[in-house]
């Protein structure tokens, strides 16, 4: 029988995964009033005063100790802070097709620094499957071709480091998650990412004297819809989906997960944005459905039915 929180783990994952695939035409939306660093300030500004009303407004109330902050403290430094930081500027330097192909490798990293500090082991099909998943992402990517200028090393280094900071997050997410409390951690992240990225943005707009316009965007009501979306859905309930997924399922599981990203992308922008769907965009969806379901396979499965099947001939 299947356990009911592993269910609940993966749903929440599932969950997780829908949320941020819409999240990037959200993301294009805002980006036609306002630059990246202040989308960034604004989605986590609005971010933490919705989650100030729901602790004011519901029955939980936030009972924070120094300690669990110190804790807490790595994972909201590696997301949201760097992971974000670094793959906002990453892409001042890098086609959004190398920054995906980059962003794909994050399972892999994952299963790595699980194995080394977690001890997780994946079984040999688990692997195969997660290395599946990764090249439908790259298959896309590399499909719809990048932009016809020179690799720029400083942008996939930045981009590579996002992705080492996802990977971090998740790994320190796992080890730490069970004795800390989801609405702490979250409540934290948010904090940390406002401080962030509201220094970063006003730092940018005191050296350019244009500090009169931060608020300007929020004149636009498309504005506000992306930044609501971005900040109380693809941020605050992704913060509380995930951290609860992490803490019941493997890192490497759950970093599988987000490459359903991808896919939801592809079908929104198809639907809402009228974006063509083309065959590779087919065949790469079907290798990430089989790799993410491949990785939530019990790892003795195989040996299982192989042991079922010799008995039966028996």
């Amino acid at each position: 029988m299947v356990n009911n929180s592993i269910v609940k783990a993966y749903a929440a994952a599932i969950a997780n995964a829908l949320i941020i695939g819409f999240s990037f035409i959200f993301v294009k939306i805002a980006l036609q009033d306002a630059a990246p660093a202040d989308i960034l300030a604004h989605r986590f500004t609005v971010s933490l005063i919705a989650a100030v009303l729901m602790l004011l407004l519901g029955r939980k109330r936030l009972s924070i100790q120094w300690s669990s902050i110190l804790r807490i403290l790595p994972l909201a430094i590696f997301y949201p802070a760097l992971f974000f930081a670094f793959q906002t500027f990453g892409l001042v330097y890098a086609s959004s097709s190398e920054a995906g192909i980059i962003t794909a490798t994050i399972p892999i990293l994952t299963m790595v620094l699980a194995s080394l500090l977690l001890g997780e082991r994946a079984s040999l099909l688990q692997k195969l499957c997660m290395l599946l998943s990764v090249a439908g992402v790259v298959f896309i990517f590399v499909m719809k071709g990048s932009q016809a200028h020179s690799v720029n090393a400083a942008g996939l280094i930045l981009i590579l480091l996002s992705a080492l900071s996802s990977a971090i997050y998740t790994v320190l997410a796992r080890k730490w998650m069970k004795s800390l409390k989801l609405s702490d951690v979250s409540f934290v992240m948010i904090s940390i990412g406002f401080i962030v990225f509201n220094a970063i943005s006003l730092t940018g707009h005191a050296a350019e004297g244009t500090i009169s316009t931060y608020f300007r965007p929020f004149t636009d009501a498309g504005f506000i819809i992306a930044i609501l979306y971005l900040a109380v859905l693809s941020s605050l309930c992704t913060s509380l989906l995930s951290n609860y997924a992490i803490s019941r399922i493997e890192a490497s599981k759950m970093s599988v997960f987000n490459q359903l990203s991808t896919i939801v992308t592809i079908g929104a922008g198809a639907i809402i944005l009228h974006e063509t769907l083309l065959y590779y965009h087919f065949i790469g969806t079907v290798m990430i459905l089989v790799g993410v379901i491949g990785v939530c396979l019990p790892k003795g499965m195989l040996t299982r039915k192989k042991r079922g099947g010799d008995g039966d001939e028996a």
